[in-house]
């Protein structure tokens, strides 16, 4: 195959790895470009190891650009390693130094053999199989141990020292411990941190007189019924001209979390919130998180408000953004909501003083809707798994999470106004971190185009320039059939990934030009630093964060975002697979998720999602990387993505959280359908026969 060329990323990466590398390049007289090595002019760069592939060791560049290396020639290099490496060929390299160690500290499951001891990391993506050096004997087989390097692969092989002991990978709750030491989440709040947080007082408005008082104006929060830290709470409003006026209205985190504090560097550095199963990892201590910042009912608040007058097609006339203080009136849960919706009268009668305002809500949801979707904008209703844990934490069944119309109803009013403040920011010339989601790789475009070819759906609108409307139309015309679901998915997975950055380049995936993510500052830095932006241009001020620091938070809070939804979705595939370790020997129906060369990944009909390995199939496949399909050599069975297979558990990995399947049917090829196209020249052959 030849060689392949990754489209390059933004000026920002290049710009983070500047900041964070130069200096140590320089300090270690590794200087890039040209290097004089035994006469010989070698090209030298920094290159990140992203793994084995077919027993080579992938690395990447800056730029996107991939290069490959021996592994005797990789010195000994780990998974998310930054390395200096020198140019050997087009597309093949050496390491001559390992810059930045991914993997000082590794988290992993002890096994004791005799007297061999060794450890299995949580990471996959690590050898498996470590050494253990002696020390930490108070560990025992089976137990969850964080252990740091003391020896690396080139230096004589791959050693780990005991620092700790976690506990049991038999408890779920130890299990989920291990899981987020080893994802290098911070748990742990500086005192400083809680010092500030412990002197944040409740809102009163004779401390802040400017503030616009709404505390009169009906608002409430709608979110799930587990959440605690509420952002938002919503408003709607008549006027005598006969628009409505939606207020969107935002805890005002910037008021106790000012810029450079002890609370704003712990925030900086952690980025997002992380949800777990039964679990959170705030961004902000829980005095704030749950307590001051969040709009609790019946409690006055500090809140940036959004107040937004719309006309009878939802379309927003008038935008203004005030410092307001308010009083959330009912704290109302999704699911609740949308009984309401449906008619259910217990509910009816619980929001007798609010359903009005929801209704009309509800009616302003559907406008706003049509006009993002008559504009192209992309819905990816994906479904999220929901575990329901008993009182050690395992989990006791997965719930398919699904968007109702009250959810729907929320997000459209989110997005409105994230798009109004960005479009209010955009016109002032305000520094801000923008929510920017890029054009799709041309190349992941022609893949989705040859699936949707092999299974027979139009791709005329798929091409290397396609707009949103053009994937918008394809994921329409295919909801009703089998293969929606993978078809959403691969959509999706063409898409570039959202990013922060200081520059408004717009959202592709929601057809708007300007957009930012306002909506949630207590769990989100990016919100937070919107929210500072808006209340300095408020008040006059100037905004503080800008130029390469604002651009340093675009890259930390795009990383933090990064490694956020990495460790939830390790999370989910470790209780998925606990949730399967006492359903071995069981049969499932399944659908293809994913086929790769290696085998089969079957999403089952109860959320969780197994693999079946080649090694299991008695045959030879073929993997077609174009169409995403494996075909059987003697049998001429063929594996595709949406198609629909009965399997059986065979066995749990909890460590690795892998979940392995073996096909229930023989291995025979199934006969194609024909098109109605031939079966319609078929008809016409009959009928005009003598």
């Amino acid at each position: 195959m030849g060689k392949k060329i990754y489209k390059k990323r933004d000026a920002v990466a290049k710009h983070v790895r500047r900041i964070a590398l130069d200096s140590l390049v320089k300090q270690k007289g590794l200087a890039g470009g040209a290097q004089k090595q035994q006469g010989k002019s070698a090209e030298r760069i920094k290159l990140t190891v992203r793994g084995l592939y077919h027993g080579e060791v992938r690395m990447e560049a800056e730029d996107g650009t991939v290069y490959t290396s021996s592994k005797e020639r990789a010195r000994g290099t780990l998974w998310g390693d930054i390395v200096l490496a020198e140019k050997i060929g087009r597309e093949r390299v050496q390491v001559v130094r390992v810059l930045e160690r991914a993997h000082t500290e590794i988290v992993g499951v002890l096994r004791v053999k005799g007297s061999v001891r060794f450890i299995i990391p949580l990471e996959r993506r690590l050898p498996q199989g470590i050494a253990v050096m002696s020390g930490g004997e108070l560990a025992d087989d089976g137990d969850i141990v964080s252990t740091r390097v003391v020896r690396w692969e080139d230096e004589g092989g791959l050693a780990v020292k005991i620092s700790g002991r976690i506990g049991s990978f038999t408890q779920a709750t130890h299990a989920l411990d291990a899981l987020i030491a080893s994802s290098k989440l911070r748990t742990a709040f500086p005192e400083e941190a809680l010092a500030q947080a412990a002197d944040c007082r409740d809102a009163k408005l004779m401390e802040d007189p400017g503030r616009l008082d709404l505390r009169g104006v009906l608002t409430f929060t709608i979110d799930g019924r587990d959440a605690k830290d509420f952002d938002d709470a919503v408003s709607l409003e008549q006027m005598e001209n006969g628009s409505v006026r939606l207020g969107v209205h935002i805890a005002d985190v910037g008021h106790y979390v000012p810029y450079g504090s002890a609370l704003d560097r712990e925030a900086f550095l952690r980025g997002t919130s992380v949800y777990f199963p039964g679990r959170v990892i705030p961004m902000l201590p829980e005095r704030l998180s749950n307590g001051v910042c969040s709009l609790r009912p019946d409690e006055d608040k500090f809140t940036l408000s959004a107040l937004m007058d719309m006309d009878e097609n939802g379309c927003v006339t008038d935008m203004r953004i005030e410092r307001t203080i308010t009083r959330s009136k009912a704290r109302l849960v999704y699911d609740d909501v949308n009984a309401l919706f449906a008619g259910d009268a217990h509910q009816k009668e619980l929001m007798a003083g609010l359903e009005e305002t929801l209704l009309g809500m509800r009616a302003l949801a559907k406008k706003i809707r049509l006009l993002r979707e008559n504009a192209g904008a992309i819905d990816f209703d994906t479904e999220e798994p929901r575990f329901v844990l008993d009182a050690q934490g395992e989990p006791v069944e997965i719930i398919k999470r699904e968007r109702g119309e009250a959810e729907m109803m929320i997000e459209d009013f989110m997005l409105t106004a994230n798009e109004s403040v960005a479009r209010f920011a955009k016109g002032r010339g305000l520094p801000l971190l923008y929510r920017v989601h890029e054009k799709p790789d041309p190349e992941k475009l022609d893949a989705l185009k040859a699936f949707l070819d092999g299974i027979g759906v139009d791709t005329r609108g798929i091409r290397h320039r396609a707009q949103p409307g053009d994937i918008r139309a394809v994921l329409e015309n295919t909801r009703d059939t089998p293969e929606f679901s993978v078809i959403s998915t691969l959509a999706l997975r063409s898409m570039q990934k959202a990013r922060y950055d200081a520059s408004p380049l717009g959202h592709y995936g929601l057809a708007m030009a300007d957009y930012c993510h306002f909506t949630s500052p207590i769990r989100r830095y990016p919100d937070l630093v919107v929210s500072r932006a808006l209340t300095a241009a408020l008040c006059g001020e100037r905004v503080k964060l800008r130029g390469d620091a604002l651009m340093d938070a675009a890259i930390r809070s795009s990383d933090c975002e990064r490694m956020a939804a990495e460790a939830e979705r390790a999370a989910d595939k470790l209780m998925m697979a606990r949730f399967m370790a006492s359903h071995v020997g069981e049969v499932f129906d399944g659908t293809v998720s994913g086929v790769s060369e290696w085998g089969v990944y079957v999403l089952l009909s109860n959320g969780a999602e197994g693999f079946i390995h080649v090694r299991a199939l008695d045959d030879w496949f073929d993997y077609d990387e174009r169409r995403m399909t494996l075909r059987g050599e003697r049998s001429g069975y063929v594996f595709s993505l949406g198609q629909v297979l009965c399997v059986r558990v065979e066995d749990v990995d909890l460590i690795q959280s892998a979940i392995d399947l073996s096909l229930m049917e023989p291995l025979r090829p199934k006969k194609r359908e024909k098109s109605e196209r031939k079966k319609e020249r078929e008809r016409m052959r009959v009928f005009m026969r003598p």
